[in-house]
């Protein structure tokens, strides 16, 4: 469908794409990864035709058309959003009209023989044929499934798109992009201003398109869950291997194992035979082995390692100065801008040393929440209060915003470091990439990923035990990620988190507070609990808001119980749960055995073993974690036996 050809990119001296082809066919599912810098949004707008390479070519075929959502856009201020969006369809009203046009010519003709009425009838055909193709039929309803499927209300539809945030208009253009249907979809990281629930349903909507889709996305779960095969980008060439993100990276890592053995043996070889070769090249005995040898080096094919892009981040935070227990009480909180109410009721303490995450669809009140947490915004409702001795660490989502595009990398930090930690500003820069002139560069040059990984550098400035974080990941590439997760992951402070990344929560996070419908509520669990909560939460909503009549409540019979396929499904979810617990039981007496040696040993111990210690302390945390994780399971099996 598209075929890549020798793609090469050069400014000036240095070389970005070198040589590059591949192939986009048909029902192609692509995730372009790489990390930030090595090309990949360049290389979408090559696809495009919106930049030139310096060499090779993009070849369509005839019927190839593209759907291309950029990182940014703009969207227009002067309609509301249900006619912005209708713009997608304009084709389909051009065919409206031109259909009613040779109707209306048809009807009004009776040469029906003739080779200009044969003509009609055709171009009647075609443009009906495309009509169909195009959706013509069904564009109020799919209007409608797109954008409420994406987070919009029905109540927004009639809104003027002005009032929308640069998250929502990015949506609006993304609906438009999907009700275009083209052949293929280019999307430049399309999960960065979505919510969880949004992502999960542009995910189904990929995954059964009829076209093909090439995306960028630092986002694992996205990844696994919608794409088939994985390019990366590094050092000027690609990788293309037919399998999920996470496969590859496993593949991946197989590979370059598999050259590096196959070349450490060659060069064994290589240096026996040069060897060999040295030894014996001067005499006579030897001439005709020490020939063969020459020709056997000439003619091999030397082994060539695939360069590795060893750039990384070195992400450690300061440790932390200890609080109280109680880091903040927060109690019947609420907000409300003027007439506009965002949420109320939000109750829930932070303790000390505790990971939290606070989710929910965009604009229900998380950064809000956020903003009143570090004093930035006051509250209308309840009360917040922090703790002894808590100083807070705040990572904006709109870092664009807060920093001065004018300033360079090194006065960014320069100006808001206080006392010897300005000796260490260029030590602090290193560890997050900024090396060389990258110090001497203005903040407005910067790409999306290097301004997030500067704002998270002036963190580092001051030792902080609340950090607050509002959409870290975004425009991080993927190990950049995981560098970062490991290394809260390892902070010995409180951390609350707004973030729509499952990958990036899962296993950082333990308690979830979810911002919905005006209301907040708790999950005590990490965060696939919490949407597999969240779905048996909307499947009793749904049942809830079912009339008792046979068209709306098909799935209970007549006397309200469940039917035979429900009863299966939870019969089925019992089974998993009550293995679950079985699992987690047989692990915990396995920890207390071990514990119980420790405790055994400890009383005869003569002497303090701190290693002894450290895994004695290590196995107690194991065991909280487990207990707590037996206790989720048991609360989920009641509540599933309830159903």
């Amino acid at each position: 469908m598209i075929s890549l050809d020798n793609l090469t990119v050069s400014y000036g001296g240095w070389t970005l794409f070198d040589s590059i082809s591949f192939m986009i066919n048909e029902k192609d599912r692509i995730g372009l990864v790489g990390k930030n810098g090595a090309g990949k949004t360049t290389l979408l707008r090559i696809i495009t035709g919106e930049q030139e390479p310096s060499e090779g070519a993009v070849t369509l075929n005839g019927e190839c058309s593209i759907g291309y959502l950029p990182q940014q856009m703009r969207v227009a201020d002067t309609t509301t959003l249900k006619a912005e969006t209708e713009k997608a369809f304009d084709e389909v009203l051009r065919l409206e009209a031109q259909i009613e046009k040779i109707t209306t010519e048809i009807a009004e003709r009776t040469d029906y023989e003739s080779e200009e009425y044969s003509t009609l009838i055709h171009r009647l055909n075609e443009a009906q044929d495309r009509y169909h193709i195009l959706g013509g039929d069904t564009r109020e309803a799919d209007i409608e499934k797109t954008l409420l499927g994406l987070g919009f209300k029905r109540t927004d539809f009639d809104r003027p798109t002005k009032e929308f945030s640069g998250g929502w208009r990015m949506r609006i253009e993304l609906a438009k992009l999907l009700l275009q249907r083209p052949s293929i979809f280019l999307l430049d990281e399309p999960t960065n201003h979505l919510d969880i629930e949004s992502i999960q349903w542009l995910e189904e909507y990929l995954k059964n398109y009829n076209g093909a889709v090439l995306l960028i996305s630092h986002d694992r779960a996205f990844l696994d869950n919608v794409t088939t095969r994985t390019i990366e980008l590094s050092l000027g060439h690609i990788y293309d291997y037919k399998v999920p993100y996470s496969k590859f990276v496993e593949l991946r890592a197989e590979r370059r194992v598999q050259q590096m053995a196959a070349y450490e043996n060659q060069q064994k070889l290589i240096e026996k035979t040069e060897e060999f070769i040295e030894k014996f090249r001067y005499k006579p005995t030897k001439s005709n082995q020490v020939q063969s040898r020459i020709k056997q080096l000439e003619r091999l094919e030397r082994i060539e390692v695939d360069e590795e892009d060893l750039s990384r981040l070195n992400i450690k935070f300061p440790p932390a100065p200890r609080s109280g227990q109680i880091v903040a009480e927060i109690k019947e909180v609420g907000k409300s801008f003027g007439q506009k109410h965002i949420f109320s009721g939000a109750t829930f303490t932070i303790e000390r040393g505790q990971k939290i995450a606070l989710v929910g669809r965009n604009g229900e009140g998380k950064t809000t929440m956020a903003r009143m947490l570090i004093g930035e915004l006051e509250q209308t409702e309840g009360s917040i209060k922090l703790g002894a001795n808590v100083n807070i660490g705040y990572y904006a989502q709109n870092q664009d915003d807060l920093m001065d595009g004018d300033f360079t990398v090194f006065d960014t930090l320069d100006r808001v470091a206080v006392g010897d930690i300005r000796t260490r500003l260029r030590d602090i820069l290193g560890a997050f990439l900024f090396r060389g002139e990258d110090i001497d560069k203005k903040v407005k040059v910067l790409s999306g990923g290097e301004r997030s990984r500067l704002a998270m550098a002036r963190l580092m400035l001051e030792p902080y035990n609340l950090l607050v974080l509002d959409e870290p990941t975004n425009h991080m590439d993927m190990r950049s990620k995981d560098i970062l997760k490991n290394a809260l992951q390892k902070y010995d402070g409180t951390v609350v988190i707004i973030s729509h990344d499952r990958d990036f929560l899962d296993g950082l996070v333990d308690r979830i507070y979810e911002w919905r419908d005006g209301g907040v509520q708790e999950y005590l669990g990490g965060i696939y609990y919490f949407l597999e909560k969240r779905k048996l939460d909307s499947m009793q909503e749904i049942e809830r808001k079912d009339t008792p009549t046979e068209s709306t409540q098909p799935k209970t019979n007549s006397s309200g119980k469940l039917s035979y396929e429900q009863k299966k499904e939870q019969e089925k979810a019992v089974r998993k749960l009550r293995k679950a617990i079985e699992n987690v039981e047989t692990e915990l007496a396995k920890i207390e055995e071990q514990i119980a040696e420790y405790d055994s040993k400890f009383a005869t111990a003569t002497e303090y073993n701190e290693a002894d210690y450290v895994t004695y302390n290590e196995l107690k945390a194991s065991y909280d974690k487990q207990m707590h994780e037996w206790e989720k399971l048991n609360y989920e099996l009641e509540l599933t036996e309830e159903m």
